[in-house]
């Protein structure tokens, strides 16, 4: 399946930037309807398998997780051709610690906006994160594994959508590039929060204030270095660090009066 196709004049309007956004204008290949609507079903399958799977116990609790994050994969690259896919590039140290600043610009945000909202209504806790003050060593050390690709997975659904909103924006309803990346992170970011309602207990005004305020933030760091794994860099050290610190709070010794 190939589902993309050579465009030298977005190329040209683009020049030879090899740090733009891909497959909207041409780089390496421009991802055209029929490919981004085979991508977005294999978004949607995979999102819908993670839910609806009754696979909860180790180890077949990992095969909807990699289902997650690599169905969207395989979609990816069967449009294009089978090219690895250009949403992840090279990363040394500096990437890596772009990733941990944005990861900090998160928590830091995310936290801010959590602690307005609790004044004026109760937030809905993350019972997967509650559940890991009981955990043991290893359930910890195999939550974390698996969460690290089901991360991956949770960037790939949120940027993917972004891409092809812009290219439908620039490529067929000739906004402006500014333009329609705007529009791409909104209509992202939005359905970033909505896939957290399930997990929020359906609280519409949590999702969009907490977990819309981190996206941005994640998101921003997509569009920033165009590359996928600053963000997952991010978006790992973000989710790990509350991790970790609810299997803290569980298993740290609590003084008492004797």
């Amino acid at each position: 399946m190939n589902t993309a196709a050579s465009t030298g004049d977005h190329a040209g309007r683009r020049g030879a930037d090899k740090r733009d956004f891909p497959y909207y204008a041409g780089d390496p290949v421009e991802i055209i309807g029929r490919g981004w609507l085979v991508i977005m079903v294999a978004l949607a399958v995979a999102f819908a398998q993670l839910e609806l799977l009754p696979l909860t116990t180790f180890p077949l609790n990992f095969i909807p997780t990699l289902l997650f994050t690599g169905v969207p994969l395989l979609a990816l690259m069967a449009v294009t051709g089978w090219r690895a896919p250009a949403v992840f590039r090279s990363m040394g140290f500096k990437g890596l610690f772009t990733g941990l600043g944005f990861a900090l610009l998160t928590i830091v945000s995310s936290m801010i906006v959590g602690l307005l909202m609790t004044r004026v209504m109760e937030l809905a806790p993350n019972n997967a994160v509650a559940d890991l003050a009981a955990a043991g060593l290893a359930d910890l050390l195999l939550f974390l594994a698996r969460t690290f690709i089901q991360l991956i997975g949770e960037e790939l659904i949120t940027i993917l959508p972004l891409l092809a909103i812009l290219w439908l924006g620039v490529s067929r309803f000739g906004l402006s590039r500014r333009r329609a990346l705007v529009i791409a992170v909104l209509v992202s970011t939005l359905l970033f929060a909505a896939l957290h309602l399930p997990t929020y207990d359906w609280n519409v005004v949590q999702c969009l204030g907490t977990i819309g305020t981190a996206r941005l933030v994640l998101t921003l760091a997509y569009v920033l270095t165009r590359n996928l794994w600053v963000s997952v860099t991010a978006h790992v050290a973000n989710d790990w660090s509350l991790f970790l610190m609810s299997f803290a709070g569980g298993h740290l010794p609590i003084a008492t009066d004797a």
